[in-house]
């Protein structure tokens, strides 16, 4: 772990309700280097959120780590105080959120928000200004010297989540957390932040873990992949890998229901339901779904087992995934 930015080692988080306890994070374990990006796919309520929300030890009540070690630094986030999180939070490790809108505030100007995370001494007025300039030209923020002088609401989507880019940046975060950063945002737009984000993540030397449900992004931008499913890591690979053959049939179902770039492969949707996340048992939460299971799929748990160097997957029949997909089809993917 030591030439890790970061390490999360069997992480669990249950939130209790009326209905019963749900597992949303389920024995999750991946890391991130320096300059290195990894990405967490899967489904809506997979864990992807819950899993970066914990590493910030931002839960919402009652959501509460039930296990694990999350470790930064030499330290294991889950057993520091408040206190030391605050240190970290920012300066350590960052997120930015999906909705700019909702953390911007609506009264204060792009500069003063911006210059609220300058690490101090941020000197004064005109050079606070200054560099507060500097950073939204650095993130790409056209016309930055009177887009500083603006409110949130007079900026586009775009705009806003450059603004947010840039008060992370302000604190030069060793591990930055983007939580489906570019979903509410067109096309175009998403593309050219997010080549920024790439940019300066090399720049600065950051490690990047990307949330996101958009496997294009997830091609053109990271460096591995953690594949969740019901609050659990089900494989991790390297992006060129996991495209070419993956190695657990959810993996499967997910790149055979994304459309072909000239659209002559057939789109193959995974079948099913998730799992209610309530009272899931021991067993592959996927087997319902999937056309390889068998009883044996359903006795004790799966482990993260490895199925090659640098690979690893939560499935005891890895090494029959995709046999019958070729090469040809997946490579032409996007």
């Amino acid at each position: 772990m030591t030439d890790l930015a970061l390490a999360v080692e069997r992480l669990s988080v249950e939130i209790p309700t009326r209905r019963g306890v749900v597992r949303a994070v389920r024995d999750v374990s991946f890391g991130v280097s320096p300059g290195e990006a990894v990405a967490l796919v899967g489904e809506s309520g997979s864990g992807k959120t819950m899993t970066c929300r914990a590493i910030m030890r931002l839960l919402h009540p009652p959501a509460r780590i039930t296990g694990g070690a999350i470790w930064f630094q030499g330290r294991d986030l889950v057993m520091l105080a408040e206190p030391d999180l605050e240190q970290i939070r920012g300066s350590g490790i960052a997120m930015v959120f999906q909705d700019p809108m909702s953390a911007l505030n609506p009264v204060l100007t792009i500069e003063r928000q911006v210059a609220e995370a300058l690490p101090p001494p941020a000197g004064p007025r005109a050079e606070r200004r200054r560099r507060v300039v500097g950073l939204l030209r650095q993130v790409g923020l056209p016309d930055a010297e009177q887009r500083a002088r603006a409110y949130p609401h007079q900026l586009s989507g775009g705009q806003r989540q450059r603004v947010m880019l840039a008060i992370v940046l302000a604190r030069r975060p060793t591990v930055l957390l983007a939580d489906e950063p570019t979903t509410a945002l067109d096309v175009t737009i998403q593309a050219q932040i997010l080549a920024d984000l790439g940019r300066l993540q090399q720049q600065l030397s950051m490690a990047l873990v990307l949330v996101t449900h958009d496997l294009g992004v997830v091609r053109r931008t990271v460096h591995r992949v953690a594949v969740m499913y019901a609050g659990q890591v089900v494989e991790l690979a390297p992006t060129r890998e996991l495209f070419a053959h993956p190695r657990h049939p959810y993996t499967l179902g997910l790149l055979d229901s994304v459309p072909s770039v000239d659209c002559t492969v057939p789109l193959m949707p995974i079948l099913g339901t998730p799992p209610d996340p309530v009272g899931i048992g021991a067993g592959c939460a996927f087997a319902p779904r999937c056309p390889l299971a068998s009883a044996e799929c359903l006795r004790g748990e799966i482990p993260l087992a490895a199925v090659a160097p640098g690979r690893w997957s939560r499935c005891i029949k890895a090494e029959r995934v995709g046999s019958d997909r070729g090469a040809a089809p997946a490579a032409q993917r996007s």
